[in-house]
């Protein structure tokens, strides 16, 4: 099995929406928490058609120090899963690196340690893996070596995969959600975004018979954190998918966000400049407030859902009361 997933870049690419002040961690930790299975299958199939997925439950609470900092650090995923052919019980430790850090092997080797020792009676194979979610992680290195003269002391490696060099057109036509979810953090050019946006869009269309509402909101808020839209360019997608997909086309409005902040369903038919602005306004604060819902039964709290909808924290508790009464 190979232990890392590298796909070719573009010749000339950027940071597929690297953006300051997001909610990175909290995001990918979501999103991985509820399509870990789908995750593996994608980058490590390997790996999927050898567990169990009826044996596979998160360990949630798992706390280790980090010794580097000194600090309590709550792992990212940990997930006990059995192996098919010799029923026994293994871990796979999931984590998600949003920036660079030069320390990051030597914390994952850290981090394997800790689990072997806390865990080596009950599970003797713990598979480690890192999700590098900035931008060009060439230069990073799955392993972390300690050696003597001639000698290795140490030499541990880890599975990766670098969501900047896999080619977004490898992964449009899946039907995988967690590939729908991540194509808007792969590499694309400048010239590419209206390709990537749109083929978003029709990935999404195709889960919409696959998965439920909250699933379908979670990976919609997701993708919209590093999507940057763009009104004209959406408008005229959107009047693209609609003639492509006709009979689907009421659907369209409630698949990008964003239609419904620019308020093009609610404020563009009125033709009035000031329908217009109150159509952006009630679109804005109503589509927040549904993925501000959806959100809190996925498990987020009312302090990371203001962060993420910009929505007061007081207004969301009350919001969530009437919706509880």
């Amino acid at each position: 099995m190979s232990n890392v997933i590298i796909c070719e870049p573009p010749s000339s690419y950027q940071v597929a929406g690297r953006l300051p002040n997001k909610p990175h961690d909290e995001a990918f930790k979501k999103l991985l928490q509820t399509f870990f299975l789908e995750f593996v299958e994608l980058f490590f199939p390997e790996l999927h058609r050898q567990i169990d997925p009826a044996q596979t439950r998160l360990l949630m609470q798992e706390l280790l120090v980090d010794v580097i900092g000194e600090q309590t650090r709550e792992l990212d995923l940990l997930v006990q899963t059995r192996l098919l052919e010799s029923d026994a019980y293994i871990l796979i430790h999931l984590e998600t690196q949003s920036y660079k850090d030069p320390f990051f092997s030597e914390r994952m080797f850290i981090y394997f340690s800790r689990l072997f020792e806390r865990h080596r009676h009950d599970h003797r194979l713990i598979i480690p893996i890192a999700l590098f979610a900035y931008g060009d992680s060439s230069a990073v290195k799955p392993e972390f070596t300690m050696r003597f003269s001639e000698h290795n002391i140490v030499h541990f490696n880890y599975f990766h995969v670098e969501l900047f060099r896999c080619n977004w057109r490898e992964f449009i036509d899946s039907s995988n959600p967690i590939a729908a979810a991540l194509l808007s953090k792969m590499g694309y050019t400048k010239s590419e975004r209206r390709q990537v946006r749109t083929s978003f869009l029709r990935m999404i269309l195709r889960l919409t018979a696959k998965l439920d509402q909250a699933r379908l909101a979670l990976i919609m808020s997701f993708a919209d954190l590093y999507f940057e839209p763009v009104e004209e360019e959406d408008k005229s997608i959107m009047d693209q998918l609609r003639k492509e997909y006709p009979i689907e086309s009421e659907q369209f409005s409630e698949l990008m966000p964003a239609w419904k902040r620019w308020g093009f369903e609610e404020g563009v038919a009125k033709g009035m400049e000031e329908g217009i602005e109150q159509g952006i306004e009630q679109g804005r604060k109503q589509e927040k407030l549904e993925i501000a819902a959806t959100l809190h039964s996925k498990g987020f709290t009312i302090d990371e859902i203001s962060e993420m909808t910009k929505l007061e924290p007081i207004a969301l508790a009350d919001y969530f009361k009437q919706q509880a009464e």
